[in-house]
Parts: C-alpha cells; sequence; structure tokens
C-alpha cells in the first residue's frame, strides 16, 4: 500500500469531521479521500462535492466497495463499536471518534476483533500528537522542576444549545465521556500506567439525563496526586500543571490548539518565570499522518491499544467511584430532549 494513497470513506458528516478531519485528509497526498456515506442522501452529496468524492446513502454499502481501504468513524459514542466492528470485519482499517467505546469490555472486543483480523484500530485522540507535550514531558524527565509532586488538569466548555447530542445518554452523552476524557487521558500521559481513581464525583442538574460536570482525584503508583476537572456548562477552559519539589510548568491551551497556535509552555523554577514559545502544529494533520503510518507498517491492533484500553478502564473506574450530587435547580433548557440526528452531529471538541 505504499505505493499508492489510503483510501479512506467516512460514515456520518458529523462537524467535527467536515470542519477538521476532512480537510486534513483531504489535503494529504498519501490519502485518497473516496465515499461519504450518509443515511441522509443530500447531506451526503453536499459533503461529498466539497471533498470531491463519491456520495453514499448507507454505511454498509461503504463497506463493500473495493476502493475503501479504511474508514473514520465520526458517529455518537454509542454507535461506534458496532460500526467500527462492521468495518474491521469488512476487512478495513479503522479511525474512530473518542472515546472508541462507552466502556471497557467493548473496548477490549474491538481491539482483539482488530488484533485477529490484521488490521489497525486507531482512537482519534488528536492532543497527544501535538509535539508541545512530549516536550513538557521532557522537561519533566529531566529534573527542570525536581521531583514531581502534583498534576491538575482542567477541560470544560459553555453551556450547549437545546438538543444536543451532549445531553442523550442513549448517544453516549455526558461530560465524562466528552470532555472528561481530556484530562484523565492527560493525567495517563504524564503520570504513566496503573493510575488508581481515589476520588470522582459527577454532577447533573435537576432532570438532566446526563451529567454535566465532574471532578477525579487520581493517584499514580509513585504516589503523585492529580486533580482533574471537567464540565460542559463553564467558561471555556482548557489548561493542566505539573507542580515538583522545585517549581511548576503550566500549558494552556492544552487540548484543542488550532493549527497556526503558537504553544506557549510557563516554567517556573529557581530562576524565576519564564516563557517557552514553541512552533504552530497541526494536530489534526498528525493525527491523520500517524493513521497512515499505522496502516502502512503493517502492525496489526491499535497503534496505542494499551493507552486507549487503560483510558476506558479509568473512565470505568471513575463512573463507579462517583458520589451522587443533590439536584441544583430546574433543569437548563440546554438539556431539551428534542431530536437530533444521529450522524450528524456536533462533536467539535477536538
Amino acid at each position: 500500500m505504499t505505493d499508492r494513497p489510503l483510501r479512506i470513506a467516512v460514515l456520518g458528516t458529523a462537524d467535527i469531521a467536515r470542519r477538521r478531519v476532512l480537510p486534513a485528509m483531504a489535503a494529504d497526498p498519501d490519502i485518497e479521500l473516496t465515499a461519504v456515506a450518509s443515511r441522509d442522501g443530500g447531506r451526503a452529496r453536499e459533503v461529498a462535492a466539497q471533498f470531491g468524492c463519491a456520495a453514499v446513502e448507507s454505511y454498509d454499502a461503504v463497506l463493500t466497495r473495493d476502493d475503501v481501504d479504511a474508514v473514520y468513524v465520526p458517529l455518537p459514542i454509542s454507535l461506534h463499536a458496532e460500526w467500527a466492528g462492521r468495518a474491521l470485519r469488512a476487512g478495513k482499517h479503522v479511525l474512530a471518534e473518542k472515546p472508541l467505546t462507552a466502556d471497557r469490555p467493548t473496548t477490549e472486543a474491538l481491539l482483539d476483533l482488530a488484533h485477529a483480523s490484521g488490521l489497525v484500530l486507531m482512537e482519534n485522540v488528536m492532543f497527544i500528537h501535538h509535539p508541545q507535550h512530549s516536550v513538557v514531558r521532557e522537561l519533566v524527565t529531566s529534573g527542570a522542576i525536581g521531583q514531581l509532586r502534583a498534576f491538575s488538569a482542567a477541560f470544560a466548555i459553555p453551556a450547549l444549545p437545546a438538543g444536543n447530542i451532549r445531553h442523550r445518554p442513549e448517544l453516549g452523552g455526558g461530560a465524562l465521556l466528552d470532555v472528561g476524557y481530556y484530562p484523565v487521558r492527560a493525567a495517563l500521559y504524564f503520570l504513566g500506567a496503573g493510575l488508581e481513581i481515589v476520588g470522582a464525583a459527577l454532577e447533573s442538574p435537576a432532570g438532566a439525563a446526563v451529567e454535566t460536570s465532574g471532578a477525579v482525584l487520581v493517584r499514580s503508583p509513585s504516589g503523585v496526586l492529580g486533580q482533574l476537572a471537567f464540565g460542559m456548562e463553564h467558561a471555556y477552559r482548557s489548561a493542566y500543571e505539573l507542580w515538583g519539589s522545585e517549581g511548576r510548568i503550566r500549558v494552556e491551551p492544552a487540548f484543542t490548539p488550532a493549527a497556526d497556535h503558537k504553544p506557549a509552555v510557563w516554567i517556573t523554577d529557581a530562576h524565576g518565570p519564564r516563557e517557552l514559545m514553541l512552533a504552530p502544529h497541526d494536530q489534526v494533520a498528525a493525527t491523520v499522518q500517524a493513521f497512515v503510518r499505522a496502516v502502512r507498517s503493517g502492525a496489526p491492533r491499535s497503534p496505542d491499544a494499551a493507552q486507549c484500553l487503560e483510558q476506558a478502564s479509568l473512565l470505568d473506574a471513575v463512573r463507579a467511584r462517583a458520589t451522587p450530587t443533590p439536584p441544583r435547580g430546574p433543569r437548563a433548557a440546554s438539556t431539551s430532549t428534542s431530536t437530533v440526528r444521529q450522524e450528524g452531529t456536533d462533536r467539535d471538541r477536538d
């Protein structure tokens, strides 16, 4: 496959696909977009016309096409397992939006299926492909802030409009899976494997079908504590901080920078505060390129299967550990259960 572009089709027309991932794929010379599928023919034709590929009105029809090597799945979380599984059984590699599924057993089953099929299954976690985080990790490892003592991370977004998919539990909605994913994954990235959830709380307004905010306390095997906060009724924030015995490092914004954003890493140590400026980097394009490399390498499963599985375990543990909270008052208008399209979601935080 190294002598031609990887031929990719898209199952669904979510906002994150149209606005970020499809443009990155279309600009990559190692990718050929072959089809966009939607259960709404007009929507499929509209998106396909933007990217010069075929419009298909059936997800199943895409999986039978000979000109498709891989599929990108930006569907609601509750549909990931079904359609990623079908794609793998049809012999297609899969890039699926995060989280891969809503629980560890289902995630493990999909990863095992990919492994048995000799196919790549990759969770679309974009921020880990931005070099600013590896720079921070190298600073910590080199002792720039002494011994790491504590970690904190936060990701939150403003209140959502009525009928938003994130308020529908049957589609995998809720703050934990949608925005809580980021600080939890950041803790895994910086504190390493073996994290323990030692405290958690998830909060919902009165009458809400899902949690809208949460906080988590994690502990690493070496005793470093991490405080994680997230929500979808807040002023926007995307940040993390590492606090050591001799200083601290902060990154903000951390998880969803634009391609032209010039990252700044703030360091405070024995010499005082300083700012480390880094070059802009397109983490969406980098993620797409990582998927192509994984397919071409011939390595089965996800290139980060262990982290994907541990992330799923941590999210399960958060929900199991979370303490119930009393209602906070009338349900907000933004939690309306008005019908929304399952495939045309606006999962656009990455």
